[in-house]
């Protein structure tokens, strides 16, 4: 997916996982070096649970709960509910989300080659891990909701699109999936508005649902939505969705980053971009989306991977010398 070609495979190919079968519906994966429980939460499908963390995943005509909890063997997985082939691919899914497919070494070693990321990535390598989502509409629809507003107000708009349009999970959890592509796509513009978008972006939400819809054909978990996106390529559904008003190159590289794996996307308009390559350049101002781009581009084929580690490190406080409050991750681009 990315725009330089080839080199896109290695932001794509995933680690070779060490897992154990723990019992059913039980397993045990070896967490990649540096790993650390990643930006899930806030958007209304990941709930803590003591150190790990809890979400519902549809699959198949069932939703299936699937537990993570961190500890020093790795990270142990249950999944409770559906069938075993059901319960299979929800764990493949919540995989993918918790980024647990990444060859994180692999990534650090690459990353560490550029003098400005190195301490980052020594110190801190799970900084580069992006959130990320179970499926790849998710991800579409996250970004729709961060379209020009600050992310709480969109963490608050996603939840209640779970709430309204989500899929439940046993009743016991509370917990509800992330909404389906094909129950947007039949909402009514002005009931998915009532969750707090503009009614711009809540047309723009359900017309790329449709696209969704339509793409995916019937694909019923997350790693056979991705199978269809990836299948397809630049022609299929992005470029069905860049036709779309109101989507634009930011909403489609928050899409490939978190929804579909590739670490090469750069949602280079993001305002924290913005801000943060304005500093480190010294430019006295914030820079432009092109100026981003070429500030990014040594570090292909990770230049997602790379921005992810440089703003959250700017968040954290990492950099050295530190970059000015302004810098900050405020709000998103279009």
């Amino acid at each position: 997916m990315s725009a330089d070609g080839d080199r896109s495979v290695f932001a794509l190919r995933p680690r070779r996982r060490r897992v154990t079968a723990v019992g059913s519906g039980d397993v045990l994966v070896a967490v990649p070096d540096g790993w650390r429980m990643p930006p899930i939460f806030g958007v209304g499908t990941w709930r803590r649970r003591g150190s790990g963390a809890v979400r519902a995943v549809a699959v198949g005509c069932g939703t299936v709960v699937v537990e993570a909890r961190p500890g020093r063997s790795g990270v142990r997985l249950r999944a409770v509910g559906g069938s075993g082939d059901e319960r299979a691919r929800a764990l493949e899914d919540a995989s993918f989300a918790l980024g647990l497919d990444i060859d994180l070494a692999a990534v650090a070693r690459e990353l560490a080659q550029h003098s400005l990321l190195r301490p980052l990535v020594r110190r801190a390598p799970w900084l580069a891990v992006p959130r990320r989502t179970a499926r790849p509409f998710e991800a579409f629809q996250l970004a729709v909701c961060e379209q020009l507003i600050d992310s709480q107000r969109a963490a608050a708009i996603a939840r209640a699109l779970v709430r309204r349009f989500g899929t439940p999970g046993p009743l016991a959890t509370g917990l509800r999936d992330a909404p389906p592509a094909a129950r947007l796509a039949a909402a009514a513009p002005a009931e998915i508005a009532a969750c707090g978008l503009a009614p711009a972006r809540a047309q723009t939400l359900r017309q790329g649902a449709a696209v969704v819809v339509r793409a995916e054909a019937g694909a019923d978990s997350g790693s056979a939505a991705r199978a269809r996106w990836h299948e397809q390529g630049q022609v299929g559904v992005l470029a069905r969705l860049a036709a779309i008003p109101g989507v634009g190159p930011w909403t489609l590289a928050k899409t490939r980053l978190e929804g579909l794996g590739d670490a090469d996307a750069l949602p280079a308009a993001d305002l924290a971009y913005l801000k943060l390559v304005g500093a480190l350049g010294g430019l006295g101002r914030r820079a432009s989306e092109e100026e981003v781009r070429e500030f990014f581009a040594p570090f292909a084929p990770l230049r997602g991977f790379a921005a992810t580690l440089l703003a959250r490190a700017a968040w954290a406080g990492l950099l050295r010398p530190p970059v000015p409050a302004g810098a900050l991750p405020l709000c998103q681009a279009g």
